[in-house]
């Protein structure tokens, strides 16, 4: 509940003023004194319990009985027939005969924004059907570190390092079971993402999962002929994604979402070493412990279906 900032009662307050006159046969004047409040306040109070009991104690609207000067429900009819054909609202005013801080006074109160006449198409969720029918691909570009940075300790001016360079953290993510593999490379060269692809089908195979193709944007490396015939050779399918499309690459797109809030960004790092070391730690947890909510709070080793012996190997 709300109250005035300079309210004297609220109400229990109000009750115990109450109890004081009927329980304890305090005089008015001597209860209105204690709470600082006038005989006709107490009176008041006092009446509303009488008639209603404690629902009577409590804050009533300020909303008149009566509003003779409402706008006529035909013209509100009108106002949101017209918002139904897109009109802005001057175009409405004009039509309707009411002043615009009207029209937009009701649009606003029966919620006839534009925006919610022409609500976006639904989302449709793609998933392959068996581990291995598809591996995303992705890259992101991380700065260095030197010392601890401006986004960990929110200092831009102080903690801001020049010069520091980049690294690149190359992603894997498998469309079905969601599970992900990532490396921290110097750069994003067809040579680098030729070495990352070879580390991520090994990492797949190690788990069992045999990797039918697989999906990447549209970077020069990624479109190079060396990346091109080491698919060729290994066997593979490779498609793209849209251009200026990010969600038709989705999956990777969360996951570089997730590992810059529970591992490139949570913790102060003083060198990029810290936190290569880290990636493993996140990587294992991410796949072995995270729930996703994806998998109905399952971890993504959840969906390879190994048996348990297995899953202990690997967990070790």
């Amino acid at each position: 509940m709300n109250l005035h900032s300079k309210a004297r009662l609220a109400p229990w307050t109000r009750a115990e003023i109450v109890r004081r006159i009927l329980d304890r046969r305090q005089p008015v004047a001597e209860v209105a004194g204690a709470f600082s409040v006038s005989i006709r306040t107490v009176f008041k109070w006092l009446a509303r319990w009488r008639a209603e009991g404690h629902a009577g104690l409590a804050d009533r609207s300020s909303r008149p009985h009566c509003s003779p000067k409402t706008t006529h429900p035909l013209r509100v009819a009108r106002v949101l027939a017209l918002r139904r054909r897109k009109l802005p609202g001057c175009q409405i005013a004009r039509a309707a005969k009411l002043s615009k801080a009207s029209v937009s006074r009701l649009l606003r109160r029966h919620a006839a924004r534009l925006a919610a006449l022409s609500p976006p198409p639904p989302i449709t969720r793609s998933e392959r059907e068996h581990p291995g029918d598809l591996l995303h691909f992705d890259i992101k570009k991380l700065a260095r570190i030197v010392r601890t940075g401006h986004r960990v300790t929110g200092d831009r001016q102080r903690d801001h390092t020049r010069g520091a360079g980049w690294e690149y953290l190359h992603i894997a993510i498998d469309d079905h079971s969601r599970l992900s593999f990532a490396q921290l490379l110097p750069d994003e060269t067809a040579r680098s993402v030729i070495a990352f692809l070879h580390a991520s089908l090994a990492f797949c195979k190690n788990l069992g999962v045999r990797i039918q193709r697989i999906s990447s944007d549209n970077g020069s490396a990624d479109r190079s002929r060396a990346l091109a015939s080491q698919i060729a050779s290994l066997g593979l399918k490779h498609r793209f994604t849209r251009f200026s499309t990010p969600k038709t690459n989705g999956k990777a797109e969360r996951f570089i979402q997730t590992s810059l809030r529970e591992w490139a960004c949570a913790h102060a790092y003083s060198h990029s070493a810290q936190r290569s070391d880290r990636l493993r730690h996140f990587l294992h947890n991410d796949n072995f412990h995270r729930p996703h909510h994806s998998l109905n709070l399952l971890a993504p080793i959840s969906r390879l279906r190994r048996p348990l012996n297995n899953l202990l190997s690997l967990h070790s």
